[in-house]
């Protein structure tokens, strides 16, 4: 290919969760670091009306209305017909829900394998026939999924589970590593107050599917309690079903529930926690570790995943299948003042490691490879 053409290229980026927590933060920050890196190439951005009507990007960067939802049969229909009228050169689709005949080329981004591995059924409003018939559709897509010109993953973790389970070829993957906000650094005031929030508390953010494990953390909460008699727990995330029967069942004036919290909000939460625990039974890279970190708060994690990757010796860590062990390892840093000081050090220093700006530069080199 001659640089003119290189100049040329089309690139369409499925940025429908554009706003949403997740893969709509990795969506965000990709976009933010092309926009500073790349003014050649011209960019179409999928996205629904609200974010259609209210974002601005630079000149080479053209909005597309997509107003509909992910994961469901009208993508599969509509999108085919969006990326034929914009004939791009490659198409960034930064979840595994790639429509099933689109015939182009295509990059794709796998952030995990926990629908794989985890089961929703339990926690689902679908009746079984619903559930089954969308679990295969899940498997459908995801199989799609893996026919892309290359497979952008945020850990060697999940490289490895992906040519484990599913044999995938290793030299089709690159590990993008995720990284923390370059905005994500400046705190609100006034978030205890706003939130009746009493210190010292354990913090968690993220959502309550069964995989976060989050009964586990309250479990181990309660049983802190004991001894910590003053101490709280602050649970921050979209208040969505899973929440919403979490709150159900485990209700306790020392338990608060924010639902959920602006960044500002965020990075006050982190700043003012005795420990932030991330209990999670697998994670594909665990982002609110390195917030965490880089917000100076001393991190408890699982064992599990990808977590020992991202968050290396700035972590105490436990078994996540052991409330013994979790209990153990919380209350190791709530009585230690000398071991919080030293995980704040060394956390911070380790979330110094990653970058969104590598992460985009890293993005571009496949672009560029697959066209």
């Amino acid at each position: 290919m001659n640089k003119v053409r290189a100049d040329a290229l089309k690139i369409c980026i499925d940025a429908r969760m554009y706003q949403e927590s997740g893969v709509g933060r990795y969506i965000r920050n990709l976009v933010w670091q092309l926009q500073k890196l790349d003014r050649k190439k011209e960019y179409f951005l999928l996205l629904p009306k609200k974010d259609y009507n209210s974002l601005t990007f630079l000149s080479n960067f053209k909005k597309v209305l997509a107003d509909f939802r992910w994961y469901g049969v009208t993508e599969q229909i509509k999108l085919p017909k969006i990326l034929s009228s914009i004939q791009p050169d490659l198409v960034h689709f930064p979840h595994f829900n790639v429509p099933i005949f689109y015939g182009g080329k295509f990059v794709v981004t796998i952030h995990d394998l926990i629908h794989q591995h985890f089961q929703m059924r339990r926690s689902t409003t679908h009746d079984p026939m619903t559930y089954k018939l969308k679990q295969l559709g899940y498997e459908t897509i995801f199989r799609k999924a893996l026919k892309a010109e290359k497979i952008l993953v945020p850990s060697n973790y999940v490289k490895n589970l992906l040519i484990d389970e599913w044999k995938v070829d290793g030299k089709k993957m690159v590990v993008t590593p995720e990284a923390v906000d370059d905005k994500l650094l400046k705190p609100s005031q006034g978030v205890l107050k706003k939130f009746n929030i009493r210190m010292p508390y354990i913090f968690y953010v993220g959502n309550a599917h069964p995989h976060k494990n989050v009964e586990g953390l309250m479990k181990s909460f309660l049983h802190l309690r004991k001894k910590y008699q003053y101490l709280s727990l602050v649970l921050s995330g979209h208040d969505h079903y899973f929440w919403q029967k979490i709150r159900r069942e485990y209700q306790h004036k020392n338990i608060i529930y924010t639902g959920f919290v602006s960044d500002e909000e965020l990075v006050a939460l982190y700043k003012n926690a005795k420990v932030f625990v991330l209990p999670s039974f697998e994670e594909g890279f665990g982002i609110p570790l390195l917030e965490a970190m880089a917000c100076s708060c001393p991190v408890v994690s699982s064992n599990a995943g990808s977590l020992p990757e991202v968050g290396g010796d700035g972590v105490v860590y436990f078994d996540p299948a052991s409330l013994d062990d979790m209990v153990d390892k919380i209350s190791q840093v709530l009585n230690s003042e000398r071991l919080r000081k030293d995980l704040i050090i060394k956390g911070e220093k380790r979330a110094k490691l990653f970058s969104w700006k590598r992460l985009a530069k890293q993005t571009l080199e496949v672009y560029s490879k697959c066209v």
